[in-house]
């Protein structure tokens, strides 16, 4: 009689199994969700912003150097939490940033006269970051055309018509 029972459970485990649901065992505890307290979704009422943070560069400008005539292009990336304002200055004077978009500061065919120092300044209203560089202008000739050099990461860009 024992084993008719046993055939008939097996039986019966098949059965189910075929309808895709295993049967339960009465040996092995079912599964329960573990949860640690850091993977507790919080509700709507308690969610967590990031605090508001001032500004930091994370690539800051670099000396560059380019052929009169040339374009090149002075790079930064800056975080902050609410975003930055930045202001470029050359040799202390504001730059006029129309045009221009949020990290770079694109100048046209240089002249010995657009040579200098280059600051961004990054504010907002927990405080405010510098990053500096050099430029340096420099006559190639009449015959020389501009070459971009191959920047590593974080160089300035320029470019020749």
């Amino acid at each position: 009689m024992r084993k008719t029972e046993v055939q008939m459970t097996l039986k019966k485990g098949v059965e189910e199994g075929a309808r895709g649901v295993a049967p339960p065992s009465p040996r092995i505890p079912s599964k329960r969700a573990k949860v640690n307290l850091d993977q507790v979704v919080p509700e709507t009422g308690d969610l967590v912003y990031p605090s508001p943070t001032p500004p930091v560069f994370i690539r800051k400008m670099r000396n560059a150097a380019v052929g009169i005539g040339c374009d090149i292009r002075l790079k930064v990336a800056v975080a902050g939490d609410p975003q930055p304002t930045l202001y470029w200055y050359r040799n202390d004077d504001l730059l006029d940033m129309d045009n221009q978009e949020y990290g770079g500061l694109w100048i046209r065919d240089c002249k010995p006269s657009d040579a200098g120092l280059y600051t961004c300044i990054a504010n907002n209203h927990l405080g405010e970051a510098r990053s500096s560089a050099v430029l340096a202008v420099l006559d190639l000739g009449e015959a020389a055309t501009c070459v971009p050099e191959a920047p590593p990461p974080q160089a300035s860009s320029s470019a020749c018509p």
